[in-house]
């Protein structure tokens, strides 16, 4: 029996297919030929992607797709309720307020600058081949969000200016297409006061999810963010599919996808390059007062056939992680040059727990350590302070953070800088449960040691295989074993 395909996502006029091969990650093995058939309609093509985008699609049609090798499989495109075409950038918002439920606004080829929109429930947003949807470039021309509106800012209710594109408390929301939406990030200042505010607000993002359910991205480039690119706030039952997210090597603090506080989110077959993390899943902070009210957890996240380049972490979990996140699932992914692989990252004062993560079949090419797990996390204020630093026992309460059941298994990685594994626990709390297996591993023969972790009190190292302290680790006995932190480290 051949292999088969299945569907990722559907909107009336794309679709994502997986082209299911064993052992192949965001790429196949090979590329190969594809057939599109149906009524009025014949199209042929070759792909490399285990994730497979069709654009332009004509809505509520059965189609077939065929590939090389592969099984035939049919669809049906959903219903589009009506449709109008942006030829106005100032009546955007207008345009798309106008629509029947159901209805797409259709940005067409051309540059469009558009006021940062608010997208209500049931519309569909679909940005056609050469359409570069655009913030604009001065900063006076964006709302702002208060933190009653959703507002947040790194893990805690805030200020913050609105998104070129957000949506608050609505459903039923599609955006696809092959084209563009540019957040405006290289023009005006937003990258000139990354941890500052202006007018009391902090920086936008790109698309800003607020309470959001049933929401699919399937296909655009996301790009030149202010700051993270998008940011589900609590929402449910989210899907990102094909899209290609890039902004900047040193653009500051331009995560790609942040979810935080939420609840059955897939990310599938995008490609990640960024400023700063490719995936950063979060649920929250405590306040310096301990208060706990807007903590929600985030779970049940699938991210799969996904390709990172360049980011500090490929798929990072906190250092916001108050409110509790479990089960998420990595899986068939490539990462490149990114500064760490998994990482997971907390310390005292925060609270929550971090289970129930796992890694599988995934490659790594010229990261500095594959796994990262800090419980010392010395960012953010007073992280260098003796009660976040200490090595020995504290008290253990509800703001105590806990790390349990990590697993990494078939792991390929090439090009390691400086360890495979680095994991620093609290001694009140170690890390338990981390089990890696079938790891095939070789090191960087030219790596210059440094520290594996933000933390204070560590080793320079360079080559090394599973460095842990407080952390309960089954590991291949081809990785050697040893400490992290210096002999006699004292915080200050």
């Amino acid at each position: 029996m051949p292999p088969l395909i299945e569907l990722v996502a559907i909107t009336p006029r794309a679709v994502a297919l997986r082209l299911l091969t064993s052992d192949a990650r965001y790429h196949l093995p090979d590329a190969v030929g594809w057939r599109l058939h149906g009524v009025g309609i014949a199209r042929h093509g070759m792909t490399d992607r285990v994730v497979t985008v069709l654009h332009d699609l004509p809505p509520a049609t059965t189609l077939c797709f065929d590939a090389d090798g592969f099984a035939p499989f049919q669809f049906t495109l959903p219903t589009c309720a009506g449709a109008v075409v942006l030829d106005d950038p100032a009546r955007a918002q207008a345009l798309l307020d106008g629509l029947p439920d159901g209805g797409t606004l259709i940005v067409p080829a051309g540059d469009w600058v558009v006021a940062p929109l608010l997208i209500p429930s049931h519309r569909h947003i679909w940005l056609a081949d050469g359409a570069r949807l655009m913030a604009p470039p001065d900063r006076a021309d964006f709302p702002i969000l208060s933190a009653e509106q959703g507002g947040s800012w790194e893990g805690l209710p805030d200020t913050c200016y609105r998104a070129i594109l957000t949506a608050i408390d609505a459903h039923s929301i599609t955006i696809s297409g092959p084209g563009l939406v540019d957040g405006g990030g290289a023009r005006g200042d937003w990258w000139d006061w990354p941890k500052e505010t202006r007018n009391n607000a902090r920086r936008a993002r790109l698309l800003h999810l607020i309470n959001c359910q049933e929401v699919t991205i399937l296909g655009p480039t996301l790009t030149n963010s202010p700051s993270w690119t998008v940011h589900p706030y609590k929402c449910r039952n989210l899907a990102f599919v094909g899209l290609t997210i890039r902004n900047p090597a040193d653009s500051p603090n331009t995560d790609g996808l942040n979810p935080e506080s939420c609840t059955g989110v897939r990310i599938e077959g995008v490609h990640f390059s960024t400023g700063d993390d490719c995936i950063a899943i979060k649920a929250g902070k405590r306040s310096d007062t301990g208060g706990d009210a807007h903590l929600m957890p985030t779970r049940d996240i699938t991210v799969r056939n996904c390709l990172m380049e360049r980011g500090h972490g490929g798929v990072v979990i906190g250092s916001e992680m108050s409110g509790g996140v479990s089960n998420v699932r990595i899986s068939d992914c490539e990462m490149v040059q990114t500064d760490r692989g998994l990482r997971i990252k907390t310390r005292r004062g925060r609270g929550g727990v971090v289970s129930g993560i796992h890694l599988r079949n995934v490659s790594f090419v010229g990261v500095d350590t594959v796994l990262a797990i800090n419980m010392h996390y010395f960012c953010d204020h007073y992280g260098h302070a003796p009660f976040v630093q200490s090595r020995q026992p504290q008290r253990v309460d509800v703001l105590t953070p806990q790390i349990r059941d990590i697993t990494l298994d078939r792991i390929v990685a090439r090009d390691v800088r400086l360890a495979f594994a680095a994991c620093l626990g609290l001694h009140e709390a170690p890390v338990t449960g981390v089990v890696i297996t079938h790891a095939d591993v070789a090191f960087a023969p030219d790596a210059t040691p440094q520290v594996p972790l933000m933390a204070c009190g560590l080793r320079d190292v360079a080559g090394a295989g599973v460095l842990a302290e407080h952390c309960d680790i089954t590991a291949p006995p081809q990785l050697r074993q040893g400490p992290l932190t210096v002999k006699d480290y004292q915080p200050c």
